[in-house]
């Protein structure tokens, strides 16, 4: 296959991937048919297209010839044998793994035996559905995501009888199209799907144990830099969609506890409440109220004595707010590099970052009760305001110290929000179980750590890649959040990768995590 503008595409499916990915390759220069089992679909689509495209130019980020050349060379056919001369073939029907099969197999007799063909397919084995064909080599995963002409990234999956060159030919044609590709190898969910579970499977354990309610998780991840907190997120893609996925992912890894689905959202899904397609899933719809914002925290008390605990970037900016906390007292400084833990002890109480342990168990080893912790700070600086950043004190804490915690997250410069006592809080067991997750895709042959941070970046706009995550806050630091969690709740689902747990232990001898 020559990536040429000269080659004919054909698109199976009339909908909103299909004529997604037929604008783009029209766009590209590439003549397309369009074809869809419902008689008249493809035409429909057509129409709707230039109405789009149309739009566009009366905005002036078109001009009328590109629409009209655009248009020109998608032609809609009635017949698959109408497209006998493609030599690239992208299949965007029902996500069932006999319609496709079936499609690949009455498309075998129709183009040229060199002809690629691809599937859309964001769940389904691709080395399953070429099984059976006569040149399963020519059978490769091209994955795009909603909306196509926006969405930057595409998956290139390689099932176990794809050709290398296959997926290189399409690799090289998804840069002509202006997309960003990742290889990915056939497994359950790819790259993307796979790698996410965690973002909503910590949310849904969190709301499950009422660690916090979901305004207060989706202000969590909001400030820590993700464009939108999980709750809203599933609200988003549909319950019923999201429950779905998860079940998929569980199964096909032979109900592997790490994927386990959430009795949270089963009862969402059972109830209808399937988000804002049904008009209330976590929240009603149309959202009329923005969030009330947290209550001024008391003034902060400056004590006599404040020693700053730990090493490492983190360590060193808190020093530094601390200094300006305390300007213009007589309050004493020191700190102290090797305790083994970072965060700041002030008169005695402690305010500790997480690594993974509840307050209540970090007061077990401190000689006060006077203990909270603070979760991942992963943005300092917010444009539109202070960063919402959860914290949690123990139980046992006097009444003034729960008082100057928020006190003293607010001279940092964060908005604190309490959540229950729960290991590793919000922010940091996402993260952390978003990287473990990331480590086992790359051990497994999955992809590689830069195809983990491009698709996590384009695919699902995480403001970092999981890989980006652990060179910052270190290998040691993320394995000690998962072992925490493990040792918290017991079971399979907070093991620990063997990769992450190898970099952990490099790190110890001062090696690069």
């Amino acid at each position: 296959m020559n990536a040429s503008p000269a080659d004919t595409v054909l698109v199976v499916g009339a909908g909103i991937m299909g004529a997604g990915i037929a604008q783009i390759a029209a766009q590209a220069g590439h003549p397309v048919f369009l074809f869809d089992a419902r008689a008249g679909a493809a035409s429909e689509a057509r129409g709707k297209l230039r109405e789009t495209l149309s739009g566009l130019a009366a905005k002036g980020k078109l001009s009328t010839s590109d629409v009209e050349e655009t248009i020109s060379r998608i032609e809609p056919i009635t017949s698959l044998q109408a497209a006998s001369t493609a030599r690239l073939v992208v299949e965007a029907i029902v996500e069932r793994l006999d319609a496709k099969r079936a499609l690949f197999r009455e498309l075998e007799d129709v183009v040229a035996t060199d002809a690629v063909l691809a599937t859309n397919t964001s769940s389904i084995s691709v080395t399953a559905i070429a099984n059976g064909l006569r040149h399963p080599g020519r059978v490769v995963g091209m994955h795009f995501f909603n909306p196509v002409p926006l969405m930057r990234l595409v998956e290139v999956v390689s099932g176990l009888q794809t050709d290398a060159a296959v997926a290189e030919a399409v690799f090289e044609l998804a840069r002509t199209w202006r997309k960003v590709p990742v290889h990915a190898k056939s497994t359950p969910g790819f790259i993307v799907n796979r790698i996410a579970r965690p973002f909503y499977a910590e949310t849904l354990a969190l709301l499950q144990e009422q660690a916090a309610d979901p305004e207060t998780v989706d202000r969590c991840l909001t400030g820590a830099g993700f464009r939108m907190g999980a709750c809203e997120l599933m609200d988003l893609i549909g319950h019923d969609t999201n429950f779905s996925v998860t079940q998929s992912v569980y199964e096909a890894n032979f109900f592997d506890k790490r994927f386990v689905p959430s009795l949270v959202q089963r009862e969402l899904v059972d109830g209808g409440l399937l988000g804002r397609k049904s008009g209330r899933g976590f929240y009603a719809y149309p959202r009329t109220l923005t969030p009330a914002p947290s209550a001024p925290p008391a003034p902060l008390v400056k004590p006599k004595f404040v020693t700053l605990h730990g090493s490492g970037s983190d360590a060193d900016r808190l020093f530094g707010l601390v200094e300006r906390a305390l300007a213009g007292g007589d309050a004493r400084l020191a700190r102290e590099a090797r305790s083994g833990w970072t965060g700041l002890e002030a008169d005695g109480a402690r305010l500790v970052l997480t690594d993974g342990r509840p307050a209540f168990e970090i007061a077990r080893d401190a000689p006060t009760p006077d203990v909270a912790v603070f979760d991942l700070p992963l943005v300092w600086d917010a444009i539109s305001g202070p960063p919402v950043l959860a914290y949690a004190v123990h139980v046992s804490s006097s009444t003034g110290w729960k008082a100057q915690v928020p006190a003293w997250l607010a001279a940092f410069g964060f908005d604190g929000v309490a959540v229950a006592d729960t290991p590793g809080l919000v922010v940091a067991r996402t993260v952390a179980m978003l990287i473990n997750e990331a480590a086992d895709a790359v051990q497994q042959g999955v992809c590689n750590r830069d195809g983990a941070n491009v698709a996590m970046k384009l695919g699902v706009n995480y403001p970092a890649g999981p890989f980006d995550w652990l060179d910052a806050w270190g290998a040691r630091n993320v394995a000690s959040v998962i072992r925490e969690l493990d040792v918290a709740y017991r079971g399979e689902r907070y093991r620990l990768s063997p990769w992450l747990r190898c970099r952990a232990a490099t790190s110890r001898q001062g090696a690069q995590a």
